[in-house]
């Protein structure tokens, strides 16, 4: 069985993107099938998986390809979706490719919400459109994982982003802004959650593939603070010490909780800012745990390499432990 996890933060600019182009290169890695799916209409995943070249393929006016023309006949009315082929772009790697045209389905998904969790069953076409499309492109390739890039906002794309994922996992940046996203998206989920369960999902045709609406909160990732002796900087430390009880309290609905970063099981990792290994990564399109000598990797940089292929794998492991997918059969293996 597949597991479908999103990657989500209403708050914009903590590293979501750079956080799932790196998990799932990780993921992979370490031996399990991994598809990506870009639900962000601005695209910046399949920006960073695909090359110039073939995003101008992607987005011709008449592709096939993305996730755009796979919604395009219901934006259209003329139909249901067409589930669109997953692209290989490493061993155990496939992406489903984004457009910045889907913005386009934001409001035939608005209008769709109130009729389909009333039981009318063209909303509910709608309304399950990124999860049908998921679960036929997860059977393409055999996927043990789903990975959902997301927009920051609490917009219609991404209530059926967020609808169509059995786990959620939290990028947040060690300041007030991310703070305050969390306050915003805990009650947002279990509005939405409640509302598909109890109204819309009871009243789905056994005819359409529907999701289960469970976005259980695996937990959070603090990205990019900057670090000194491998120690948060003063600046940062007050956000990091509030994050856990913030998130506790407001995603996971604990009104009277108080816990510290040191004994908190959804705290599943707080990465370091890894400075000059990202413009490095981006030249030479590959991950930055990747980057060798020939990319400019060299001396400190190329200690920090390591140090960045062990982070990741470590949150990885903890991602999928989190989530209860069992070991893959693969093993992994240090890039040669």
């Amino acid at each position: 069985m597949t597991t479908s996890i999103a990657l989500f933060n209403n708050k914009g600019g903590v590293g979501k993107t750079t956080l799932t182009y790196h998990l799932a290169h990780m993921v992979a890695r370490m031996g399990w099938r991994v598809l990506a799916v870009d639900l962000d209409p601005q695209a910046n995943l399949t920006s960073a998986f695909f090359d110039e070249d073939r995003l101008e393929g992607f987005w011709e006016q008449d592709s096939t390809e993305t996730i755009l023309s796979a919604v395009a006949p219901l934006i259209r009315q003329l139909g249901d979706v067409q589930v669109p082929t997953a692209h290989p772009t490493a061993d155990r790697l496939w992406v489903v490719p984004g457009d910045l045209g889907l913005s386009s389905f934001e409001d035939r998904l608005s209008d769709a919400w109130p009729r389909s969790v009333l039981g009318e069953e063209g909303a509910i076409r709608v309304t399950t459109a990124f999860h049908r499309i998921i679960v036929g492109c997860a059977a393409q390739v055999s996927a043990d994982v789903v990975f959902l890039d997301v927009g920051p906002n609490l917009g219609a794309i991404n209530r059926a982003a967020l609808l169509a994922s059995n786990d959620l996992v939290v990028p947040l940046a060690a300041d007030m802004f991310s703070l305050q996203g969390l306050r915003n998206l805990g009650p947002r989920l279990r509005e939405w959650r409640a509302a598909w369960q109890t109204l819309g999902l009871p009243r789905v045709p056994s005819s359409i593939d529907a999701p289960a609406g469970t976005m259980n909160p695996l937990g959070y990732v603090v990205l990019q603070h900057a670090v000194r002796l491998d120690r948060p900087v003063k600046a940062y430390d007050r956000w990091l010490r509030r994050i856990p009880t913030e998130f506790h309290r407001a995603v996971l609905g604990e009104p009277d909780v108080s816990v510290s970063s040191a004994n908190d099981l959804y705290q599943l990792a707080s990465l370091r800012n890894y400075r000059s290994l990202m413009p490095l990564a981006q030249d030479a399109r590959k991950p930055m745990f990747d980057l060798r000598a020939a990319d400019g990797a060299l001396g400190s940089t190329a200690r920090l390499v390591q140090t960045c292929f062990h982070e990741f794998e470590d949150l990885a492991g903890r991602v999928m432990e989190a989530a209860r997918i069992p070991l893959p059969v693969a093993s992994r293996a240090w890039p040669q």
